[in-house]
């Protein structure tokens, strides 16, 4: 118990400093902490052009905090998008320090920003609970704040999505294996594929070394055993890692990626293959139409959020 606290205290520590550069570093944001209401609402009063907290959006096991940004200029119909923050983070601090709030503004859609329950302020990943369909965990929390904002505001339910860093990508990768019937797309990342941490323990030091490997299928089982007897259409995802992460090692993004391959019955060997995008060093494989990964050169734990690239490749921007 004592190695794992100190593990998830350094992951904090490491999260809180380094991730708010990186993340506030990103050449496309414009850094403005906007309005902030404390104060708690139903659906018919949330303002407009604040982050505010919402309550009784349904069942919510862990007591996850959401908070949601609505733009002045809501689209009719508009797309809903989760941010979900790093391990240390909040839902505030993630808010603060990614250009999704100033996307959202342009582009009329709503953000939920989730806050984890967790002293640590990192996201259930590992229960049975969170990583199946409707049976609690963080990932309920989440998923009924989405569905709640569905309802309020006539939100287009083929434009849910989700996206997060860190502790964050898992609970992407978590949602996008447990509520394939909500979310349509996920952007991940640093994160690990679906189920890897899955265990008695809020850590898992195996899977986060890179020394969990499975086969495709193997994987692919695993993220369909999220919601068991669903048939329908699957989240498309996109990938990003950063190749001398050493806190979630980078081979964590080549089991996602025969994770979600497999999902979608497609080949390992990539379609295609872009150079230095969407940065000098960075290279983009594509696996058909619904998985793509991002591998940064050089690139730590601490990738900068491509804000902009997630929102166009999720059609935000529309």
């Amino acid at each position: 118990m004592r190695s794992f606290t100190i593990v998830i205290s350094s992951l904090a520590l490491l999260a809180q400093g380094a991730f708010g550069v990186a993340v506030r570093g990103q050449s496309d944001t414009t850094t403005s902490s906007g309005s902030t209401s404390t104060g708690r609402t139903g659906g018919g009063n949330i303002p407009r052009g604040n982050l505010t907290e919402i309550t009784n959006f349904g069942s919510n096991p862990t007591n996850v905090r959401n908070f949601v940004y609505v733009p002045q200029n809501l689209k009719s119909s508009p797309g809903l998008l989760a941010a979900i923050h790093y391990c240390g983070g909040t839902a505030q601090a993630f808010y603060n320090g990614t250009s999704y709030k100033q996307l959202a503004d342009q582009y009329g859609f709503i953000v939920l920003y989730p806050n984890a329950p967790d002293t640590s302020q990192c996201w259930d990943v590992h229960s049975n609970q969170t990583l199946t369909h409707n049976a609690g965990g963080d990932s309920l929390g989440i998923a009924n704040g989405l569905r709640y904002l569905i309802n309020v505001f006539s939100a287009n339910t083929d434009q849910v999505f989700a996206t997060g860093i860190s502790s964050g990508a898992m609970m992407t990768n978590v949602l996008a294996g447990a509520y394939p019937d909500l979310i349509r797309a996920g952007a991940a990342f640093a994160g690990v594929p679906y189920g890897c941490f899955a265990g008695p323990s809020m850590w898992n030091s195996a899977c986060a070394n890179g020394q969990v490997s499975k086969t495709p299928r193997q994987w692919g089982d695993l993220a369909r055993s999220g919601y068991p007897g669903y048939i329908g259409p699957r989240p498309k995802m996109q990938l990003w890692h950063g190749t001398a992460d050493t806190t979630l090692n980078y081979a964590n993004l080549g089991e996602e990626i025969k994770q979600w391959t497999n999902v979608f019955g497609v080949s390992q060997t990539p379609t295609s293959t872009t150079q230095n995008w969407p940065m000098s060093g960075w290279t983009k494989t594509d696996y058909g139409p619904n998985v793509e990964a991002i591998s940064a050169s050089n690139v730590t734990h601490t990738i900068p959020i491509q804000a902009t690239q997630v929102i166009q490749w999720m059609g935000l921007d529309q």
